[in-house]
């Protein structure tokens, strides 16, 4: 089975724009504004779709292109809606020894989805991360910052059901 990548609609509302617009308003014109701005926008949409990029670019003047480079460098900025619940799985070099790897592909399998993306429900944010500081309980996930470890793949399937 192909693993799914979200396609999930934007779905902006009227208040979200003249909210974002008033902002770029008082950044437009000033050095550093894309930050700032890229940072508000995703405070009032909760990520930066192509739509909210499109607006950005067009209110400070700058490609869309520009912005686009500035959203994907950056790790803070999310291009699609996370998930209800965000489940980290950590890559870091002693979780990776321990087969975190293995539990990464156990979790795309189960919930359907690929790293970095979201399940289609919108329940589900799967992310792989370097080190979250828990290397004595190596392989180590947490889901909304609960500490999940010495994992093995059997226990995916069963700590995704208490968060569905």
């Amino acid at each position: 089975m192909a693993k799914q990548i979200t396609a999930i609609p934007f779905k902006g509302t009227p208040e979200q724009e003249k909210e974002l617009k008033e902002f770029i308003a008082t950044w437009k014109g000033k050095d550093g504004a894309t930050m700032p701005v890229l940072q508000k926008a995703q405070d009032i949409y909760g990520y930066l779709p192509i739509e909210v990029q499109k607006m950005v670019a067009d209110g400070l003047g700058r490609s869309l292109e520009e912005i686009y480079g500035v959203s994907t460098f950056y790790s803070m900025f999310n291009l699609e809606p996370r998930g209800e619940h965000l489940i980290r799985v950590c890559l870091g070099t002693a979780c990776y020894v321990k087969g975190s790897q293995n539990i990464l592909d156990e979790l795309s399998r189960v919930l359907n989805v690929e790293p970095g993306h979201t399940t289609a429900d919108g329940k589900f944010t799967l992310e792989a991360t370097r080190c979250l500081g828990c290397c004595g309980l190596a392989p180590v996930m947490t889901v909304d910052g609960e500490v999940y470890g010495r994992l093995v793949p059997a226990d995916v399937r069963d700590i995704v059901k208490k968060y569905q």
